[in-house]
């Protein structure tokens, strides 16, 4: 049976070789490798944005020029396929940032949490950059609800973890988590990550830190594991190409 495997990103693209394209990153490059596969087929999922067609043409340029097979789900103005079946047909799922708020509530609504769960049982890689980082847990800081950071809780809670995503990036994001897990809002353990890192998931055990580019480990950006400690946060840095022990 396959070992079930999320990639929680604050990243996921570089830029293209002309305006307004973009290519994978190292670590989205490293997913495909993950899959075994020749011609991986992957799954774009852009709800958190409401499935504009930019960002699914600016997605699709660049799987397909990593020589994948791509499809997609979308759910405006009605879910484009069966949930089940398109997802547990891909060998890696890409879910798009926005607002994880919005994308919670239509994945209940259509039942794609329930789809997703199976297709990460069943071992399809599950992915994704901001909204597509904090649905896989049990909730983080977002700005689904304004310009002001607030808490989401109801995430998928596949892994049992809060989550920090644009750690490096966006001055709200880490005294906000810090003071979510102080009071009890979110779960005493969170990883976080800084812009253009993703953090690998073998079952529920963060395993790997990786990024979009090569970055030393001792300097640049990291993830990190965020611990409430005897009503303390503790903070651990884990550099891009380290383990997390």
């Amino acid at each position: 049976m396959k070992t079930p495997r999320i990639l929680a990103t604050s990243g996921g693209y570089v830029a293209g070789p002309v305006q307004q394209t973009a290519r994978l990153g190292t670590m989205l490059l490293d997913a495909l490798a993950r899959t075994k596969k020749e011609r991986p087929r992957v799954c774009l999922v852009m709800t958190a944005t409401g499935d504009p067609w930019n960002y699914y043409a600016l997605s699709y340029d660049a799987f397909n020029t990593a020589g994948c097979d791509v499809t997609e789900l979308k759910l405006f103005p009605q879910p484009s396929a069966d949930p089940l079946e398109r997802l547990s047909s891909c060998d890696l799922v890409w879910v798009g940032g926005g607002s994880v708020a919005n994308l919670l509530a239509l994945w209940r609504l259509h039942g794609v949490d329930d789809a997703m769960r199976e297709a990460w049982n069943q071992g399809v890689i599950l992915g994704g950059v901001s909204a597509g980082s904090l649905c896989w847990h049990i909730g983080g800081t977002t700005d689904s609800f304004g310009p002001t950071l607030q808490p989401v809780t109801n995430g998928l809670a596949l892994l049992p973890y809060a989550n920090g995503v644009h750690y490096d990036s966006e001055e709200q994001r880490r005294p906000l988590l810090h003071q979510l897990l102080r009071d009890e809002v979110l779960p005493p353990l969170a990883y976080a990550t800084d812009d253009h890192v993703g953090i690998w998931y073998e079952g529920i055990e963060a395993t790997s830190v990786v990024g979009d580019v090569a970055t030393p480990s001792d300097s640049g950006p990291a993830a990190y594991k965020v611990e409430l400690v005897n009503g303390e946060v503790v903070e651990t840095r884990y550099g891009v190409g380290t383990s997390f022990s």
